[in-house]
């Protein structure tokens, strides 16, 4: 379980499809709203990016993107610019910032910082301080910012290869690389999560929910709390649901089970509609002690009733005290029950770039005596709809 003392603060993207100019605050939970095309699905990859970044990944990600210059913003940047911040405890929040420009077919990285303020001293102390070809980073030993003596790959930043750095930089590293994108759940027949699995140890159910069973199980023998909430919450979600099961298969592996008032007989992962099979995955992501410092989430409410989206925005809420989640959504019913501090407004600009707004900064207080959130944004109070 992440230390909920320690959270990213600041989000800035530059030149970065419709992003072109983002400044944005990072609170416990995130949700961003808006029309198609508006760039929600966009702010999550460039969150991806920067763990990429700190993974080692960078240049899978940028080549997965289709290459920088598709990645730009249209006819505006000469450049990509990424940054985040991150709180130190009884310390300045650290800073990250990197730029990428075109070269050739490929990319160069231009400039890439990892800094921290300090009382008493004029300028940022540099972790790292990279100009093009010329890295710097701060040698422990040393006591001092060093270039690096062993083959420094060009295409992957130094925050993922400058050796070990002090425990707060380090600290950063590892939450920034942990964090996770969920895309929509791949529910299709022969998928992953509707076939019996492999037992192996499992704090997080998997992207594709290939370790879902393995992480239930767990959460029943290790964390009956936790377990006990998924439970109450497929109880409160489908009225005749009655328990979980977990049927060995074969040797190491298990099948998961769902038992129902309304039938004599246990229905499968394979029986399963989409919509509880969705709804069994993000309630155990939610509720999973493994969730990393920052969970990235697209559209969790496809397939879902309506009716579950009240349980899913509770769920939500409650996993925010242990990660930071940022959520895109074209659910209107999902934001009837958010707060505006919860949501994030994404527009256009009329020079067709996005920008954003946090809900409770709209001076909303009037509007929400007698509207609900989802009725301010079908009426167009809270941006274009679409």
């Amino acid at each position: 379980m992440e230390n909920s003392t320690q959270r990213f603060l600041h989000l800035t993207v530059r030149g970065f499809r419709r992003l072109a100019n983002v400044d944005l605050e990072l609170r416990p939970l995130a949700v961003l709203i808006g029309a198609n095309g508006v760039g929600k699905s966009s702010l999550l990859d460039a969150l991806s990016v920067l763990a990429s970044s700190a993974q080692g990944n960078l240049n899978a990600s940028v080549i997965e993107m289709s290459g920088l210059p598709a990645m730009m913003t249209y006819d505006r940047a000469g450049e990509i610019g990424f940054g985040i911040s991150m709180t130190v405890p009884n310390y300045e929040p650290l800073g990250y910032s990197l730029s990428l420009r075109p070269q050739g077919t490929a990319y160069r990285i231009d400039r890439e910082t990892l800094n921290q303020r300090r009382e008493g001293y004029p300028d940022p102390f540099n972790h790292i301080d990279s100009r093009g070809g010329d890295i710097k980073y701060y040698e422990v030993e040393k006591g001092k910012l060093v270039r690096p003596n062993w083959e420094h790959n060009p295409l992957e930043s130094s925050l993922s290869q400058v050796p070990k750095l002090f425990r707060s930089p380090e600290e950063f590293r590892r939450r920034l690389a942990s964090s996770t994108y969920y895309h929509v759940l791949n529910v299709e027949p022969g998928s992953p999560v509707r076939l019996p699995q492999t037992m192996r140890p499992a704090a997080l159910p998997g992207k594709n929910g290939e370790d879902l069973v393995s992480s239930l199980y767990y959460l029943r023998e290790a964390e009956p709390d936790r377990f006990e909430v998924v439970e109450d919450s497929l109880k409160a979600a489908f009225p005749g649901f009655k328990r979980l099961d977990f049927p060995p298969v074969a040797a190491g592996t298990l099948a998961m089970t769902w038992r129902d008032n309304s039938f004599s007989k246990p229905l499968y992962m394979h029986q399963l509609s989409e919509g509880m099979l969705r709804f069994v995955w993000l309630a155990t992501l939610l509720q999973s002690p493994g969730l990393t410092a920052l969970t990235l989430l697209d559209e969790p409410e496809v397939s879902l009733h309506p009716e579950l989206l009240s349980l899913l925005a509770g769920l939500l809420r409650e996993a925010a005290q242990r990660t930071q989640i940022v959520v895109a959504t074209h659910s209107d019913r999902l934001v009837r029950f958010l707060k505006p501090s919860e949501v994030v407004v994404m527009d256009t600009a009329d020079d067709g770039t996005s920008t954003l707004t946090w809900a409770d900064k709209l001076n909303l207080e009037q509007w929400l005596e007698e509207y609900t959130l989802d009725e301010l944004w079908r009426n167009g109070r809270l941006g274009a709809r679409g």
